[in-house]
């Protein structure tokens, strides 16, 4: 198990021509994603393979607490924002921190074409 990781850095990566930042101070990091679009395409996930076998049924993992967990592991605190409004928050507490920007801009993501 990690402890005292701390993380000092600023960074800006271009996917498909928008630009995803991620700033971290000390035990804390923030991604800040332009919009709720890029961030619906970031978490589509790949494109499904017509000709891959059916997934054997079973218990599904939530992919946000496995994040969480992560994160607490770690000690570190991530913050996921979009056009500069905090959706969740990953590290504190017993589950993400989810935020109600993130539920108007789900609910809005689905009205959009």
């Amino acid at each position: 198990m990690a402890s005292g990781l701390e993380i000092d850095a600023r960074l800006t990566v271009t996917i498909e021509g928008d630009e995803l930042q991620l700033a971290a101070s000390g035990t804390y990091l923030i991604l800040n994603v332009p919009s709720q679009r890029v961030l619906d395409k970031l978490t589509s996930g790949p494109p499904k393979d017509p000709n891959a076998p059916p997934r054997p049924p079973g218990p599904k993992a939530d992919p946000l607490q496995q994040l969480h967990e992560l994160a607490k592991r770690l000690g570190l605190v991530l913050e996921l924002r979009v056009n500069g409004k905090t959706y969740v928050t990953f590290g504190q507490g017993k589950r993400p921190s989810i935020t109600f920007h993130a539920v108007l801009g789900k609910i809005g993501s689905f009205f959009r074409s």
